[in-house]
């Protein structure tokens, strides 16, 4: 049995023939820093704020859910306690999925009334984490805070492929600690080039080496949900991406491609279309 149908075996022994793809429209992102990053990544450089709405004029009208984020501050944390009220002013009828980054169980306590998922980006690679992000932490300071996290709330870890400039550098390794620490969901993340960042030159990694990962992911954690997220590179990369993704058998594609969507039905698969950031709906 080659390692598609593996995976294609491992996934319908525990999911029913079905796929989630997600269009988080009634999921309002927002910033608890605005447009401003201490850290200024290598990868982000705080692009990825200005598509946010800062926390001081967010509207939940008309929305579901909110992705609680922010900029980092040089010890890597979002400063998740800084606008509690305004965050309780958000909650009633709404689900908040939290990016915290390497908080403390101080802070966890203190915002846990409001948290219904935490999405926790996950490094495996002690290099990766000092040249991306500029931390002076490592792979166990990770694995502390997740299982840490895991004490207070659900905790689902993001992996980015070819995070340290579209080259692979832990992401195995991320994935095999993850597999014995357990995992409630996987979301995988690729790589985007983007523009004003350290890394706007570099190349996402090869759709071959994105394929085999996915491959692996579904083998490693058979039972448990995995997803394609929504941070990814564009154009004909997602297109085939997704489709290969489909075949993987993830559970679950963050605004598919629609090669994508045609594929899983000539898959047998039926389609559960989402409204929210992916973590907060099931499977």
């Amino acid at each position: 049995m080659d390692s598609w149908q593996e995976a294609w075996a491992a996934r319908a022994q525990h999911f029913n023939p079905e796929i989630a793809f997600s269009r988080p429209h009634r999921t309002l992102a927002v910033s608890l820093t605005g447009s401003h990053c201490a850290l200024q990544c290598a990868h982000c450089a705080g692009h990825y704020l200005n598509g946010m709405v800062p926390i001081e004029i967010a509207d939940g009208t008309g929305m579901t859910s909110c992705l609680v984020s922010g900029g980092f501050d040089q010890r890597g944390r979002v400063p998740v306690t800084s606008h509690l009220a305004r965050v309780a002013a958000l909650r009633p009828g709404r689900v908040l999925n939290w990016h915290v980054g390497m908080i403390d169980e101080g802070e966890i306590r203190a915002i846990a009334p409001y948290v219904d998922v935490i999405s926790f980006d996950f490094a495996g690679d002690n290099d990766t984490i000092r040249d991306v992000y500029g931390l002076d932490y490592t792979v166990d300071d990770y694995v502390r805070t997740y299982a840490m996290l895991r004490r207070h709330a659900r905790v689902v870890p993001h992996v980015t492929l070819g995070l340290r400039g579209g080259k692979f550098s832990g992401e195995y390794r991320a994935l095999g600690i993850l597999t014995d620490l357990g995992v409630d969901a996987l979301v995988v993340l690729v790589f985007i080039p983007t523009a004003g960042t350290r890394y706007a030159g570099c190349q996402p990694p090869s759709l071959a080496e994105v394929a085999n990962f996915l491959l692996a992911a579904r083998c490693a954690l058979a039972g448990t949900p995995i997803y394609l997220g929504c941070m990814r590179p564009g154009g004909r990369y997602r297109r085939d991406l997704d489709a290969l993704a489909v075949w993987a058998g993830v559970n679950k594609v963050v605004n598919p491609a629609a090669f994508a969507v045609r594929l899983a039905k000539e898959r047998g698969l039926d389609i559960q279309w989402e409204s929210e950031c992916c973590v907060i709906q099931g499977p």
